[in-house]
């Protein structure tokens, strides 16, 4: 009798154990969320197709997370010319 309750109690352990992870259906919505929220910070959007002036940052779901390219205007435009009267 003693050994059939070890043995129900090592069971109820192991079924315990193994059913508290999360599920992989869990794990999978966590995991598209975190990667939408980053995507979120470096201003992107997820969208099927990035467009030219865009990078793909990584992968929302089945998405790129497009974000828009820093334009950096030329030097020359940026000086000038000083006009004395």
């Amino acid at each position: 009798m003693q050994s059939a309750m070890k043995m129900f109690g090592i069971i109820l352990i192991v079924i315990f154990s193994v059913s508290c992870g999360p599920s992989a259906p869990q794990m999978k919505t966590r995991d598209v969320a975190e990667r939408t929220h980053k995507c979120s910070l470096v201003r992107g959007t997820c969208k099927s197709e990035c467009n030219n002036w865009e990078y793909k940052y990584n992968y929302c779901h089945t998405e790129p997370c497009c974000v828009v390219r820093e334009y950096k205007r030329m030097e020359k435009l940026l000086t000038t010319p000083k006009y004395t009267t």
